[in-house]
């Protein structure tokens, strides 16, 4: 329920940051909402934070670099590619993680994940598929990003369990917040002022959309698998259609609602019918930084 909820929350954003992203550009709107993701954390947590080892702080910067790789690839492949297109190929990593997982640990996902990932497939490519689909190179982009969130998904609930969850949220965000603004500075002309859209963006994303969503994703993983987690996050294309619909007048075709339909059936058949619904490493962090 918790992973629904921060699914929720990132398919409920995705209409103020399109309206955002026309007046700021996609790297420095990145900086900006991970590092008041990252001062919001820090301002919590400092005084339990534990001292950071040289494996904490390479495992949260490598986690970081997969997350950023996935919000740039999406976000510049969007430029050459359509919405429809980019939301089926992002929703690939729910096939990427199992077939990395099995891939990792000789081990093929069991017979209900395997059906929550065919029928959430398929419904991911009736919500956002057109009538017609064709390939371009904003569509290799997107799918650069599928693989980033899928290892960004992998690399969390393998090192979650073993580290201190709030300190290794603050370094993953952290590390996409310089990264952005580094990337920002080569490429992007700072805005002369902040529109009330993008302020109104910032104030959604940076804390619930970022700060608590990825807090809640490196403490959950401890208890679930990775190929459930994925699986959870393919509702996040019904959230950001039903949220199209509420505040941008968007309406959903019959096939759409049918596409919906089919993602929550493979949530439910890969949750109700697991029959792993442990963490895949097995291990638990015992609250001072190491894992037993």
């Amino acid at each position: 329920m918790a992973l629904l909820g921060v699914s929720f929350i990132w398919g409920a954003t995705f209409v103020v940051v399109k309206n955002a992203l026309s007046s700021i550009g996609p790297f420095y709107f990145l900086g900006i909402r991970f590092m008041l993701a990252f001062l919001f954390l820090l301002a919590i947590y400092w005084r339990s934070l534990p001292k950071i080892s040289w494996s904490l702080l390479l495992a949260g910067c490598l986690i970081g670099i997969f997350l950023f790789g996935g919000y740039a690839f999406q976000t510049v492949g969007l430029q050459y590619t359509t919405a429809s297109n980019a939301g089926f190929i992002t929703g690939l990593s729910v096939v990427l993680v199992p077939a990395f997982h099995a891939s990792l640990n000789r081990k093929a996902p069991g017979l209900s994940a395997t059906a929550g990932i065919i029928l959430s497939v398929l419904g991911l490519g009736l919500l956002s598929l057109e009538e017609s689909w064709h390939l371009n190179p904003g569509d290799a982009l997107v799918l650069l990003c599928a693989f980033c969130f899928a290892l960004h998904i992998i690399t969390v609930g393998h090192f979650a369990p073993s580290f201190h969850p709030p300190t290794l949220a603050i370094i993953q965000i952290g590390t996409v917040s310089l990264v952005s603004f580094l990337l920002g500075a080569a490429t992007e002309t700072w805005p002369r002022h902040f529109t009330p859209s993008v302020w109104l963006a910032l104030l959604l994303t940076a804390i619930p959309a970022t700060a608590l969503a990825f807090l809640i994703q490196n403490n959950v993983q401890r208890h679930t698998s990775a190929t459930h987690t994925a699986i959870i996050f393919t509702t996040e294309p019904v959230f950001a259609a039903i949220s199209a619909y509420l505040w941008a007048g968007e309406v959903l075709s019959l096939r759409q609602v049918f596409g919906c339909a089919l993602i929550l059936a493979g949530m439910l058949v890969a949750e109700l019918g697991s029959e792993d619904r442990g963490c895949e490493c097995g291990r638990r962090y015992n609250g001072r930084g190491t894992a037993y």
